[in-house]
């Protein structure tokens, strides 16, 4: 097996972009639950981001959503999170939850409709430009719930002008992300329900556009591993939005459902490169702490994918590749396991401790008094949540 020793300059250049939007309230559908401390504005939501940063080295950029995160002075925002020793990440965009958007946004069947979602996104590439951004990352909601409720082609070809439209106003060192999701809220049908779907959209728009994989948006049974895969070897996969379901987009911790999957994801991710220095893969974190406190809850996710990137990291491909060739089924998925089932928590305390960084970060932060500060300071005005 492959030395820990051997994969650290892997593990000093991971970085996981975290959300803004986790640090605020969240829930169900039925209810959203407030709590002491929460972020009252965009300026405390990369506050608390960047404590994630401090505690892992982990989480360098911190993504915005617009509106959500929408200010009258982006490259101040910018230089605020610098201070705070991150950086701004992902520019989402944000097309589902206007009245008008409530048929469709890039797919609707009123021109104005759509000339709206593509300002909006025009809009985005402008705050790109503002914060450095590299990434525009679009996912619509757009679909139908009936048969015959909207026209299935029509819808395709409008979603191919609007993202034209969009593409063409990138600068040159910008990209598109196109994520899917194969339902909800749309239930009959989606308009961009799959990653075939997705690239195939891309794909026409040229090399700027890549697929972005949500690692909740698929079907029970889905081999997501496959699919990171096929994308790599196409040279479309743009980045991850990472989280854990049981169901459905449960957007729960990263590794909390099938830790094993998660380290499948990676295994894949290596193997086609995605982790080398020039890889176009950038790794996100796409989670809502409904019942557990928020800047612990985005820690444990960075480690959690950590830890399987270094077990991931630890396959001895030499000897697999040998044992796939020679058609040994059970010596090749043993190689495999053992790299999975490999503790690597000793040794990535160590390497947090050769960085300054505390061998424990979830017990670091526990007793840092952070959270208690800023229970005691977050008193009055109104608490960010989702869609706000």
């Amino acid at each position: 097996m492959t030395n820990f020793n051997d994969i650290t300059p892997v593990l000093d250049r991971l970085a996981i972009e975290v959300p803004s939007w986790a640090y605020g309230n969240s829930g169900t559908r039925f209810r959203v639950f407030g709590t002491p401390g929460t972020p009252r504005s965009v300026e405390e939501k990369i506050t608390d981001a960047a404590q994630v940063h401090k505690f892992t080295g982990l989480a360098p950029k911190v993504a915005i959503h617009i509106p959500w995160d929408k200010v009258d002075d982006y490259a101040a925002l910018s230089a605020y999170a610098q201070d705070q020793g991150v950086e701004l990440g992902t520019v989402n965009s944000n097309t589902f939850q206007d009245d008008a958007y409530k048929l469709g946004s890039l797919t609707h069947s009123d021109a104005s409709v759509r000339a709206k979602a593509i300002d909006h996104h025009l809009e985005c590439i402008d705050i790109m430009r503002a914060t450095g951004s590299q990434d525009l990352k679009i996912w619509l909601a757009d679909g139908t719930n009936y048969p015959g409720q909207g026209d299935i082609r029509s819808r395709q070809d409008w979603l191919h002008e609007g993202l034209q439209k969009i593409y063409a106003e990138l600068d040159d060192d910008q990209r598109m992300v196109l994520e899917y999701k194969f339902f909800e809220p749309a239930f009959y049908h989606t308009d961009v329900p799959d990653w075939g779907t997705s690239y195939a959209h891309v794909n026409a728009l040229g090399e700027k556009a890549f697929v972005c994989l949500d690692t909740g948006h698929h079907a029970p049974g889905t081999n997501i591993e496959f699919i990171v895969a096929q994308l790599l070897r196409l040279g479309k996969l743009g980045s991850f939005d990472f989280n854990s379901r049981f169901y459905a987009d449960d957007d729960l911790i990263v590794g909390a459902a099938d830790p094993f999957q998660l380290f499948r994801i990676m295994a894949e991710v290596h193997r086609g490169g995605g982790l080398d220095v020039d890889s176009p893969v950038s790794l996100m974190l796409d989670q809502c702490h409904n019942i557990e406190e928020k800047i612990p809850g985005q820690i444990r996710s960075v480690l959690n994918v950590q830890e399987m990137t270094a077990r991931a990291l630890l396959v001895d491909r030499e000897a697999l590749t040998a044992a796939q060739q020679a058609g040994d089924v059970l010596g090749a998925n043993a190689i495999l396991m053992d790299a999975f089932y490999t503790d690597v928590r000793g040794d990535l305390a160590a390497w947090r401790e050769s960085r300054g960084l505390p061998a424990d970060p979830m017990k670091a932060y526990a007793e840092s008094g952070y959270q208690e500060r800023i229970n005691a300071e977050r008193v009055g005005g109104s608490q960010s949540s989702w869609g706000a």
